[in-house]
């Protein structure tokens, strides 16, 4: 039995969140990562894409990621085909329940955090989705602390790009701990565009399948891990080298 977490919280914030789980389950913790830069909720949503396959049948993934904590936005329980995801209504499960195929979605509702004893505006995932996966895991799905909804939930596409003959309008999705960069520019495209290279700002980067194709300190694009395209530099580190950060970034063809 395994709950998993994934968050920008960085230090303190898991622990209390990880304790808050086990006076409730006896579930497995795992920790996805709690770097996703503050507030990047597409970043998040990234990673979680690209890490929940991996995860045994009926894993609850508990998603937090919340601008608007405190606010307005529902908390959402998602029951999919193999697992349950646990998150702000802001898109960061969306790319992950919808690829493996929505069964329910409920709206948590404040009485989890009575499991709790606080309901603080600046900690749900204290106060909220920690209870709420806790419970999920133990088979309560209880109407004191789920509802049935029936509203639409917000969307989030990972990999909206602009496309051209000569190149694509792309996203920086995550920089790794390496200074790697990468994409959302899926395998399948480049694939199909077949180019020799890509042009970066007006550095013309090699495509290649493995670092060791480049010397030592030189730049390099391939498909990495995540099956999308990564702009690295070998044994060095792209965006600090080249000061690329999260956001829009326009790559050419070079073919």
């Amino acid at each position: 039995m395994v709950i998993a977490l994934l968050t920008d919280f960085g230090d303190y914030y898991p622990g209390v969140m990880k304790g808050v789980i086990r006076r409730i389950s006896g579930a497995e913790v795992v920790d996805i990562t709690h770097s996703v830069k503050p507030q990047n909720v597409l970043e998040g949503a990234f990673l979680l894409y690209n890490a929940y396959r991996f995860f045994p049948r009926d894993t609850v993934f508990v998603a937090v990621v919340d601008p608007g904590v405190g606010g307005r936005r529902k908390a959402l329980a998602i029951k999919t085909e193999n697992y349950w995801f646990v998150c702000p209504d802001n898109g960061i499960a969306y790319p992950s329940a919808s690829g493996d195929g929505v069964v329910e979605v409920y709206r948590i509702n404040e009485a989890v955090s009575e499991l709790v004893g606080e309901l603080s505006s600046t900690f749900h995932g204290r106060d909220i989705f920690a209870p709420a996966g806790a419970l999920l895991k133990e088979g309560r799905l209880e109407e004191r602390y789920f509802s049935p909804l029936t509203d639409a939930i917000v969307e989030l596409d990972l990999f909206d790009l602009t496309i051209s003959k000569s190149g694509v309008r792309a996203m920086v999705v995550h920089i790794d701990r390496f200074g790697n960069v990468v994409t959302n520019v899926r395998r399948e495209l480049v694939e199909r565009a077949s180019p020799e290279g890509v042009i970066f700002n007006g550095l013309e980067i090699p495509l290649v399948e493995r670092y060791e194709d480049v010397e030592v300190g030189e730049p390099l694009a391939l498909i990495g891990s995540f099956n999308t395209l990564e702009l690295s530099i070998r044994e060095g580190d792209f965006a600090s080298e080249f000061g690329v950060g999260f956001g829009p970034v326009s790559l050419r063809w070079i073919r």
